[in-house]
């Protein structure tokens, strides 16, 4: 028996892990993954101001493991009613249950010239680029940077580079300016979260411009909808996601028990979910998360079932995925803005809990160490002692944290 999970980020290593401690000793797991290393997503803004970040933001996959089968290579296509991968362009994987997890890709909606001349920001390489870029244009003087797409994403790359201006010296010189087709930052979110974040984006020098929708781009000058043109020296794009390439782009609709095909499952942003409620789940780390809990519960049952070897037997009932999110969190720079139920938090307390979303999730896949790593970099705090890092390194069977931050989420409009 053959389970295969494709893609180790959020959903991925979430949905692994659970099945490693589940599946029955007969059901081999493999874990399929283009990169050795699992990046914390919600956090890769940080290492556009905070190269260092990177050490504590990447996990080993092979360390999140006890007995699966770790391939490192890209899957490029899923046959999905057939149980088969394509990996690389050329090798197959067959499988008798499978779950895709390979997250979204940035989408550019071919819009004249945006892929060639702006940056998206899906992977380290993306953040040393951006940060390259912007500390070149601080040198030549006057830069120009604009943002496109003021989802989660693009908030919080606008917060990160308004805090590199003003540690470089750069802020007088520099414009920032953050764009959104919608009618305001963060759409979709509660109009207290929205003004919220709005103001802590213009109280660091960040010009926002919603109904400002990217019509064309050059290597100097983007052209809006309204044939408004905006100079730039460095362009950001955080505008939209589409589906994995190994799903020919798409990102399919699927219902409450996230299947795909048979017995091919799919969880996390390479799909666009409608929960039990029939309402659509936003993309976001902790959507990911949850949905990848109730999708190891169903391959477990699936396996099981096949296991039986009674094709007379009833099929087995599946759970549906309802999501009930606690709250969003994001970062704006050194501020932050969070809601939680009704209620909206800055400052400090806000700050405080968004370094614990990273630090929780980090610890929960037995990252300990590059928890820490992270919180004092978030909080500016010395270390904690080797002998309490080491106590909790030893506890390998926590639950992965729902993480409650809103990342990927530029289908909004803006990853």
């Amino acid at each position: 028996m053959q389970v295969a999970v494709f893609g180790a980020g959020y959903a991925g290593l979430t949905l692994a892990r659970r099945l490693e401690r589940r599946l029955p000793p007969e059901a081999n797991l493999i874990v399929v993954d283009e990169s050795e290393d699992h990046l914390v997503q919600h956090e890769l803004h940080r290492a556009i101001r905070r190269p260092s970040i990177a050490e504590d933001i990447t996990v080993p996959i092979a360390d999140c493991f006890d007995r699966a089968e770790i391939r490192r290579a890209r899957v490029t296509d899923v046959d999905p009613e057939a149980g088969v991968a394509t990996l690389d362009g050329e090798a197959e994987l067959a499988y008798d249950v499978g779950a895709v997890c390979l997250g979204a890709a940035t989408a550019f909606y071919d819009l004249p010239g945006v892929e060639d001349h702006a940056t998206p920001l899906k992977r380290l390489d993306d953040a040393e680029r951006i940060r390259t870029d912007v500390l070149d244009a601080f040198d030549a003087g006057d830069a120009r940077i604009v943002v496109g797409g003021a989802g989660l994403s693009g908030i919080q790359v606008a917060g990160e580079l308004a805090a590199l201006a003003r540690e470089e010296g750069a802020d007088d010189a520099t414009g920032i300016t953050l764009l959104e087709q919608q009618g305001a930052v963060a759409p979709n979110f509660p109009e207290r979260f929205q003004r919220a974040v709005d103001q802590q984006l213009r109280d660091r020098g960040i010009a926002v411009q919603t109904d400002a929708a990217v019509a064309e781009a050059d290597g100097s000058t983007i052209t809006l909808d309204d044939g408004t043109e905006l100079d730039h020296d460095v362009f950001v794009w955080t505008g939209g996601i589409r589906g994995p390439d190994a799903l020919a782009g798409d990102r399919p609709l699927v219902r409450s028990r996230l299947q795909l095909a048979g017995d091919t499952f799919v969880v996390g942003d390479a799909a666009r979910v409608v929960d039990a409620d029939g309402q659509p789940v936003p993309a976001s780390a902790q959507s990911a998360i949850r949905e990848a809990r109730v999708a190891a519960a169903n391959v477990e049952r699936r396996v099981e079932h096949r296991l039986g070897g009674d094709s007379s037997a009833f099929e087995p009932r599946l759970d549906d995925f309802q999501f009930d999110s606690p709250g969003w969190l994001v970062s704006v720079g050194d501020g932050a803005v969070a809601q939680v139920g009704g209620t909206v938090l800055t400052g400090p307390a806000a700050v405080a809990l968004k370094a614990t979303v990273g630090v929780g999730y980090l610890t929960s896949v037995g990252a300990v160490r590059r928890a820490v790593g992270l919180v004092g970099e978030e909080l500016d705090l010395d270390g904690v002692p080797d002998d309490a890092v080491d106590a909790i390194e030893d506890d390998r069977d926590a639950e992965p944290a729902a993480v409650d931050v809103r990342v990927d989420d530029e289908g909004e409009g803006e990853d």
